[in-house]
């Protein structure tokens, strides 16, 4: 029953979309027309057939005879028609094909990026193209990770359309939707729409689909925060904690918190803080940090290892001993973070 809603909620939104899309060319044809009908009739004293005829015959601008002979007033009223309104008839008639070769032309953009997303594989999926939404996929583009993007909102897909990003557009609290998006063969999934509600749903959807995922989302308060965990999330951004944090941070710690941004936000800078997976194939796997060559070899700094088992080790001493399953964090330059990448997942010797 609560797919069926969502399901019947997905298709009433599709249906107000267009329906937003089609309000305004018809109201302006309806209130152009209601001004050439009311003005010939109070003008003229017409009847309500003559008038609207009138009418039609003067937007449409085919020449016909005047169905009576025009007053003064009728004459100068029916030059105010002709100026005013046959320019908005005709935006409305353009603004109304439009609206249908673009939904064509959407589908078949459609249809073109479903191919593609069918090949992807160990991809992300992002659920929302708002600011946040934008921001991830472009920090995504630029490192050269996978990914497709649920939306539905007509102006969003514009963007997406103009950006070249592949696209699905519908409702990601869908099970058919995320399905689409290739969330079996998917990495992760990111969920930034707008409500809490929507993203607990994405949320839910995701979990049920493929277990295994990473799942990321925004939450706005601590008690949504809780509400994503409890519903499958792997990690939940608060995002207005997150920014406090960072506030906090500027004024007490400013040195600190330049240095952080720097290597994290700013693409111009030599200097990177990336995290490296070690494969169970690795010819890492066995050696201790100092047998590995990653400071020596590379000029990388270890940071931290996440174990396979969840617990970190910050600062790790060089005895530490490298296993298969563990994350390097990792501080160097973009080349020899590359490298040691290549490394972390090539056969052992």
């Amino acid at each position: 029953r609560l797919k069926l809603k969502r399901e019947g909620s997905s298709d009433r939104f599709r249906g107000s979309t267009v329906q937003r899309q089609l309000k305004y060319p018809l109201i302006l044809l309806s209130l152009v027309l209601l001004t050439g009908v009311t003005g010939f009739m109070l003008i003229e004293g017409w009847g309500v057939l003559d008038a609207v005829y009138m009418t039609v015959l003067t937007l449409s601008t085919v020449g016909y005879k005047e169905v009576y002979p025009l007053s003064p007033q009728g004459k100068l009223f029916n030059i105010f028609l002709i100026v005013t309104g046959v320019g908005s008839v005709a935006y409305a008639i353009r603004a109304l094909i439009q609206i249908a070769f673009e939904d064509r032309i959407r589908a078949v953009l459609g249809r073109r990026y479903m191919k593609a997303i069918q090949k992807l594989k160990n991809h992300y999926i992002i659920c929302g193209f708002g600011r946040m939404g934008h921001v991830i996929c472009q920090e995504l583009d630029e490192m050269g990770y996978p990914f497709a993007v649920v939306e539905n909102d007509p102006e969003r897909l514009e963007e997406l359309e103009r950006l070249g990003y592949p696209y699905i557009r519908g409702d990601a609290t869908v099970d058919e939707v995320l399905v689409e998006a290739g969330i079996d063969r998917a990495k992760g999934v990111v969920s930034v729409v707008t409500g809490d509600a929507e993203n607990v749903f994405i949320v839910l959807t995701a979990r049920g689909l493929n277990p295994k995922l990473n799942i990321v989302t925004r939450a706005a308060s601590e008690e949504s925060a809780q509400k994503l965990i409890r519903a499958g999330a792997s990690k939940v951004v608060s995002v207005y904690n997150l920014g406090g944090f960072r506030i906090a941070q500027a004024v007490l710690r400013p040195t600190v918190l330049n240095f952080l941004e720097s290597i994290v936000d700013d693409k111009s800078m030599e200097l990177r803080l990336e995290q490296i997976d070690v494969s169970p194939t690795s010819k890492l796997v066995g050696l201790n940090l100092a047998s590995s060559g990653i400071r020596q070899e590379y000029n990388l700094i270890i940071l931290a290892i996440r174990e396979a088992t969840g617990r970190m080790i910050f600062n790790p001493p060089f005895d530490t001993e490298i296993k298969a399953g563990d994350t390097l964090v990792v501080l160097g330059q973009g080349p020899n973070l590359q490298a040691l990448d290549a490394v972390a997942v090539v056969h052992g010797h």
